[in-house]
């Protein structure tokens, strides 16, 4: 009797990496944290929230997905600015797809013009994420949107979405799918993000400074951990005791960050300590500082320090 081959079919791995790119404001860090599922980067409506390459992981079956958020791309004003642009073009071509991400309430920028060019010389597929679509009702407005993009880069795929509703990110997730090429998973299957804990912790503090001072202090504020154990308290519960130092540029700006007898500074504390224990499922004895680091964001020492150049 002839024996039967038998053909055991075995699952492929497949791994994509995935640049989120656009100017800032345009919910690049919105969208990663609605995809991921977690909010590991920090949110802000301020300009600028994010100054360095965030990275976020998801895992579905085979395929693992790496994102890279990236700082919104603009004119540089300082040392910090041109390491933030820096790690914006350093991330374009890197993987298998580009997110350009766009608010289809606003114009096409300058900006946005200079990243078009070179997202143009990338070997990426580019998808052009028109976000937001959700506060516009006209449906030939957002044709008008799509075809002036257009004219910029010759887009490989065009998704329009609304990350505060939820809308559209299946589809994200399904085009990059199709972009996804065979090769091990680079991450544990459980992990969402490469970023330390200390960077987690001093980002979400930063973020509360940042919704709750006015226009002039944000920029100049950096947020370190100098202090961080687990003990157990009294009654035997898991506590977890940190210590962070908010840094800003000017004296004027210290007392503006403390606040009236305190008030600013215990706000903040107070927001992040809420924010952290939810992140990390665990209770938090959270201790703020504030001190002055005069014109920090031009010292190249300093901003390597607080870990925000780009190599």
């Amino acid at each position: 009797m002839r024996e039967r081959k038998v053909t055991r079919m075995t699952n492929i791995s497949k791994n994509a990496f995935i640049s989120i790119v656009g100017k800032p404001n345009v919910g690049k860090s919105s969208l990663l944290n609605a995809l991921v599922g977690e909010k590991i980067a920090a949110v802000s409506s301020k300009p600028q929230t994010t100054r360095t390459k965030i990275t976020g992981v998801i895992t579905k079956d085979e395929s693992q997905y790496v994102f890279m958020d990236t700082p919104g791309f603009h004119k540089a004003k300082t040392k910090l600015s041109a390491h933030m642009n820096k790690a914006v073009s350093n991330s374009i071509g890197d993987g298998e797809v580009v997110l350009l991400i766009v608010d289809c309430t606003r114009k096409i920028s300058e900006n946005e013009r200079n990243l078009a060019e070179n997202l143009s010389k990338a070997n990426s597929k580019l998808v052009l994420v028109i976000n937001k679509i959700d506060l516009i009702s006209n449906k030939e407005e957002l044709m008008s949107v799509i075809t002036s993009y257009s004219t910029l880069c010759d887009f490989d795929e065009v998704i329009p979405i609304s990350v505060i509703n939820n809308d559209g990110l299946e589809l994200i997730m399904s085009t990059i799918d199709k972009y996804a090429v065979e090769g091990p998973h680079f991450f544990p299957d459980d992990t969402l993000t490469d970023q330390p804990e200390k960077v987690i912790m001093a980002e979400f503090i930063r973020e509360k400074a940042l919704n709750n001072l006015n226009e002039e202090i944000p920029h100049g504020i950096a947020v370190a951990i100098e202090e961080l154990k687990e003990r157990e308290n009294r009654n035997g519960e898991a506590i977890m005791d940190v210590t962070a130092t908010i840094f800003c540029e000017r004296e004027s700006h210290k007392g503006m960050v403390i606040g009236k007898n305190g008030s600013m500074l215990k706000k903040i504390a107070s927001e992040a300590r809420v924010e952290l224990e939810e992140f990390f499922q665990i209770k938090v004895n959270l201790q703020c500082w504030v001190k002055v680091k005069e014109g920090w964001r031009n010292r190249e020492g300093l901003i390597k320090n607080f870990g925000l150049s780009v190599k």
